[in-house]
Parts: C-alpha cells; sequence; structure tokens
C-alpha cells in the first residue's frame, strides 16, 4: 500500500472514526494484499508510511470476498476476467487471515 493511500486511510479515521469503516482491496497477489490488509490493521509493518505504529483496527476485505454484495453484472464487468486468472483462494485465505487477528 502506497504511502499517499495510508495517509488517506488514516485521515478517513481520524474523521469518521473505526466503527463503521472497512477497506476494500483489489490486488493481485496474496502477499500484497495480506500485507495491505496487515497495514491498515496493526499499522505498516515496513515501518515506512503514515500507517507505521498506528493500528487502526480496521477490517479489510478483498473485492472477490464481496462479489455477493455487488450487482453480478458490474462485477463481470470490472472484476470477472481478475478472477478467471489470478489465484483467488490464496487471496481471499490471505486477507481472512488479517481479519480473523
Amino acid at each position: 500500500m502506497d504511502l499517499g493511500n495510508q495517509q488517506r486511510i488514516k485521515d478517513l479515521c481520524d474523521q469518521y472514526g473505526n466503527e463503521d469503516l472497512i477497506v476494500v482491496l483489489g490486488g493481485a497477489e496474496a502477499e500484497a494484499s495480506g500485507l495491505a490488509a496487515e497495514t491498515v490493521a496493526t499499522g505498516d509493518p515496513t515501518f515506512a508510511g503514515p500507517l507505521a505504529g498506528v493500528p487502526l483496527g480496521l477490517k479489510a476485505y478483498h473485492m472477490f470476498e464481496l462479489k455477493d454484495e455487488v450487482d453480478p453484472a458490474v462485477y463481470d464487468e470490472q472484476v470477472g476476467m481478475m478472477e478467471m486468472v489470478l489465484d483467488v483462494d490464496a487471496i481471499k485465505a490471505e486477507v481472512e487471515t488479517y481479519r480473523a487477528q
């Protein structure tokens, strides 16, 4: 997760609190998606960005996990192709790991 996105998420938490916020991820790799989920939950593990040492406690979901919550036509148009070529199960499992902590 780049430093700009970290700052935007931190600002939203400062403005709205973290009780009603979730983060929706769209990364193409399990490891990158997991790192982003960890960053918004417990802080930036690389200690390089605005969330270094800042545990926001946010829950992150990958877009693949929200398939049933989205209009099927929109999902197919925006995500469907990626679902066919990426390791969906690995991505979902990695993100879920950080939500369960």
